[in-house]
């Protein structure tokens, strides 16, 4: 295995997710290095698609982790905005992040498995990868995406009106 080559492939797309999963730019490098730390220390080897995998399954159980213990687990977005970067006036961050915020308010309001799923398939994550990575059978991926779609979609509409929530 080229860990390097792994690392450059696999870390830009795990940190995204999990930043999406905790909605903390800190967390979510903290989550994605201790992943790929854990990969190295334990001399995990295989085909890269599988160790992406893997690696998305530790990062999450590793935020799952620590959200239970209640250590740092969600900062909101309006306190550390991620903002478009270059030339968008300072109505459109502004704009921006408070979609970002709504957005991560309606993922919140989701359970776990939900808003994991959902934020897999965002990732690209097949159906298989993502039943592997929740521990459902592969054939139910497709209706549970859908339910958590709309779960979403419903809670975003409630929350900020008939806006589009997709995307």
């Amino acid at each position: 295995m080229d860990f390097e080559a792994l690392f450059a492939d696999v870390y830009p797309s795990l940190f995204r997710y999990c930043h999406r999963l905790t909605g903390d730019a800190d967390v979510a490098e903290d989550l994605a290095q201790e992943a790929f730390v854990r990969l190295f220390e334990r001399k995990v080897s295989g085909e890269p698609q599988g160790l992406r995998v893997w690696l998305f399954k530790v990062a999450t159980n590793l935020g799952r982790d620590r959200a239970r213990i209640g250590v740092g687990r969600r900062r909101l977005l309006e306190a550390n905005p991620v903002l478009p970067s270059g030339g968008t006036s300072p109505g459109a961050g502004v704009e921006r992040a408070q979609e970002i915020a709504a957005v991560r308010d309606a993922l919140d309001t989701l359970d776990a498995r939900d808003r994991e799923m959902l934020l897999m398939r965002e990732e690209g994550f097949s159906y298989r990868e993502i039943a592997e990575l929740v521990g459902v059978a592969a054939t139910s991926v497709g209706t549970l995406l859908a339910r958590a779609q709309r779960r979403f979609a419903e809670v975003y509409r409630s929350r900020y009106g008939a806006g589009d929530a997709s995307g």
